[in-house]
């Protein structure tokens, strides 16, 4: 699924929809990507377990070089939810899928958001 993730490009759409902060060491990008990683194999775990997902697990061939598992708390999983939420969820639910077909060449005569 990581590699799906990245021939998407959906880290650069997401740090492009979602501003990242000088300070934190993963972009929004990456932390979405974490999150769609996380969802796909940890369901039914709380938030502050989401760092515990990641131990373990070759965090190098997912996420970028020097993301330790640590990185991936339940901090930064508000901050990204809160910067998604601002962003308007409705605008993203729109741009990712729009973005998908772009890239893969999928052509639209007319499509539905249900």
């Amino acid at each position: 699924m990581a590699g799906i993730i990245d021939e998407m490009s959906l880290v650069d759409l997401f740090n492009q929809l979602l501003a990242t902060h000088p300070q934190e060491i993963i972009s929004a990008g990456q932390e979405v990507k974490a999150m769609i990683l996380n969802g796909l194999g940890f369901i039914c775990a709380p938030l502050y377990l989401f760092e515990k997902f990641f131990s373990g697990i070759a965090t190098e061939h997912l996420l970028p070089e020097g993301i330790q598992p640590e990185h991936l708390n339940d901090e930064c999983l508000g901050r990204v939810l809160d910067k998604l939420y601002d962003a308007g969820l409705t605008e993203i639910f729109i741009r990712v899928p729009l973005s998908a077909a772009d890239r893969f060449g999928v052509k639209m005569d007319s499509f539905h958001l249900d």
